[in-house]
């Protein structure tokens, strides 16, 4: 009886503290709720289309507050009448301190009227009634700071990935209200970011196409567009078993007709943004257009800005890097600066306290400090504070991932960086010096390209491949590798870094990878919990950073050419910035490869106008060659 009536006890306690914990979890979710207002108003543009816009309030009227926006394409629900979300703003900080925050879908998404085209094209000298993204942020700002009541006439925006692009648009020509923006992974050029690098299509990104190009004219608060069923795990061999990228055009096709499947019906493609890329392989004016980073001179002086970047980004590396440059190249008096930590694609704004990327342990609370040191800090510094240049935040807030620890500098890349060639020699060797001159042949086989991740399944978009152990890679032969000795001092990269190949091919055209790699010692500690079964972190070979060319473009992006076969070619290809330290006892390692699949398309490796109509018969298993003149060019902290 005394073990029943203790057991009896002991249950009722845990349900009484299990209770309290949800209780106290539902309270936490109430807060907004509890603290702010919802209001959801139709903004008419200045071409008469109406955007679908959220605002959220405080319930407190007894000051003033600004106006922090976020512009999406991902809906600003929920909708409807007593529904709310339970996180708003850019942290939980922001919110909890009390500001008006407010989301947009929009122009062609969810709930707001017209057409989307994903990153329109900006227009500079507007006509009358004419828009694009910039003219439908000013008319929303110029809106709300005249009728949302108790705003203090400052207004910030932000916004990760897409809405990052949008927090970018915002800048352009910017509304006098708007006084802080804080691109995050923001897109730059969709020539770069995202759907390619450097021209080569990327295939992985092939489940998110139908996200952005399925048309809808009309407001909806559903869901308009469905993704593709591949009905397979194996990714790598459900795109080898497909072929030609022109073999795709079946899923882009919404209005399926009940006749028999033609040629003329698998050309067909009802998706707008596939078409477009089938249609538009080189960078023309339609990519060129579309691009927001060549506008970063129309930023004034009047916008603070803070860009946040993942430094194992897999989706927008170039973007938010470019940003930051452009508008620190052409803003000499704008506040400008520039957030790059050891994250993936928006990372930053989660609330877990251990910090990993796919396999790799950086350290604790990175996230959480950065959300209340600098986020905070830095919207309320221009919105609610004094709004000059003396933030208290450095210029450059950037986190070694050799070292793993944040270091501060006033200007990116670092003022003390020199350029360094290092080069790919003979018998697997990176040497500070030029050995000599000699071929390096491997075959790049079309039926077995070289996996970018050694894992089995299949992605919407990929991420923990940027931190993957190269090992898998390492050890074929289309892949070779360069290596230095185990380093006797620290080896700090700090800023962007060149390969300069000079290769040939028996065929026409081919793709080129080149990845930097840190080799870890054979006695470095197990310090991860979340590192895969098979993996140890003895020998550990953590890809650094790592960039693809689409061969054609090695010359102009605009103008493609083919390789003439068997002849020594120059191809430089430029990996987007790094800030890491190769301890003293590590290796610095170099691949460099030819396929990278199923991350990038498959390269014929015979020269066609337009690779996405493409033919079996026009993909060739060739022979490829490296020089060993060839070299890396690194931007080494001294």
């Amino acid at each position: 009886m005394k073990k029943l009536l203790l057991l009896t006890f002991l249950s009722l306690f845990l349900l009484n503290s299990c209770n309290s914990t949800i209780e106290k979890e539902q309270k936490k979710d109430t807060f907004v709720a509890d603290n702010y207002t919802k209001k959801e108003v139709d903004i008419v543009m200045r071409d008469g289309t109406k955007l679908h816009t959220t605002i959220y309030a405080p319930k407190d009227t007894s000051k003033k507050y600004p106006i922090l926006m976020q512009r999406t394409p991902y809906s600003s629900a929920p909708y409807g009448a007593g529904k709310m979300k339970t996180k708003i703003a850019p942290n939980i900080h922001l919110m909890k301190e009390l500001n008006i925050v407010v989301y947009q879908d929009v122009r062609g998404r969810w709930m707001s009227e017209g057409v989307y085209d994903n990153m329109r094209a900006y227009i500079p000298n507007k006509k009358e009634n004419e828009s694009d993204e910039v003219s439908d942020t000013y008319d929303t700002i110029d809106w709300l700071v005249k009728n949302v009541e108790n705003n203090n006439g400052n207004v910030g925006t932000w916004g990760i990935s897409y809405p990052g692009h949008y927090a970018t648009v915002s800048t352009i020509d910017a509304h006098p209200a708007l006084k802080a923006a804080s691109p995050q992974a923001s897109i730059g050029d969709f020539f770069f970011d995202d759907f390619h690098h450097n021209g080569a299509f990327l295939l992985s990104y092939f489940r998110a196409i139908s996200l952005f190009g399925t048309y809808k004219d009309t407001p909806t608060d559903s869901a308009w567009y469905s993704f593709p069923k591949m009905d397979s795990q194996d990714q790598y061999q459900f795109f080898l078993d497909k072929g030609p990228l022109k073999n795709l055009n079946e899923y882009f096709q919404y209005d399926k007709l009940d006749v028999a499947n033609t040629e003329k019906d698998k050309n067909k493609i009802d998706d707008f943004f596939w078409k477009e890329i089938v249609e538009h392989p080189n960078y023309d004016s339609i990519w060129q257009s579309k691009g927001i980073i060549q506008h970063l001179d129309k930023v004034p002086s009047t916008v603070a800005t803070m860009v946040v970047a993942g430094e194992f980004d897999a989706e927008d590396l170039y973007g938010p890097l470019e940003t930051y440059k452009g508008i620190e190249k052409h803003g000499k008096n704008n506040y400008n600066t520039l957030v790059f930590g050891p994250w993936d694609h928006g990372k930053w704004a989660r609330n877990t306290v251990e910090n990993y990327v796919g396999n790799y342990y950086f350290g604790d609370s990175i996230s959480l400090k950065y959300q209340s040191d600098v986020e905070t800090k830095f919207f309320n510094h221009f919105l609610k504070g004094k709004g000059d240049k003396n933030s208290g935040l450095p210029e450059a807030y950037v986190f070694d991932t050799g070292k793993k620890e944040w270091k501060s500098y006033d200007a990116w890349p670092p003022k003390n960086v020199v350029k360094e060639d290092w080069f790919l020699s003979e018998n697997q060797e990176l040497t500070s010096e030029k050995k000599s001159t000699e071929k390096i042949n491997f075959i790049s086989d079309i039926k077995r390209p070289v996996p970018y991740s050694e894992d089995i399944k299949t992605v919407f978009t990929p991420r923990k491949y940027m931190t993957d152990d190269q090992r898998f890679a390492a050890r074929r032969p289309d892949v070779l590798v360069f290596e230095t000795d185990i380093l006797t001092d620290d080896f700090t990269l700090a800023g962007d870094i060149l390969a300069k190949l000079k290769v040939a091919t028996t065929g026409s055209a081919a793709d080129w990878i080149v990845k930097v790699v840190d080799v870890h010692p054979a006695d470095a500690e197990e310090n991860n919990k979340k590192l895969q079964n098979h993996l140890k972190m003895s020998n550990y070979h953590l890809m650094v950073r790592s960039e693809v060319l689409r061969g054609r473009f090695r010359n102009s992006f605009e103008h493609p050419e083919p390789f003439i076969p068997n002849k020594k070619t120059d191809v430089n290809i430029k990996l987007q910035d790094v800030f890491h330290t190769f301890k003293k006892g590590h290796k610095v390692q170099i691949q460099v490869q030819s396929t990278w699949f199923p991350l990038i398309d498959l390269n014929p490796q015979t020269y066609v106008d337009n690779i996405y109509k493409a033919d079996e018969k026009d993909f060739k298993t060739q022979t490829h060659t490296v020089f060993t003149d060839s070299s890396i060019e690194f931007s080494v902290l001294k």
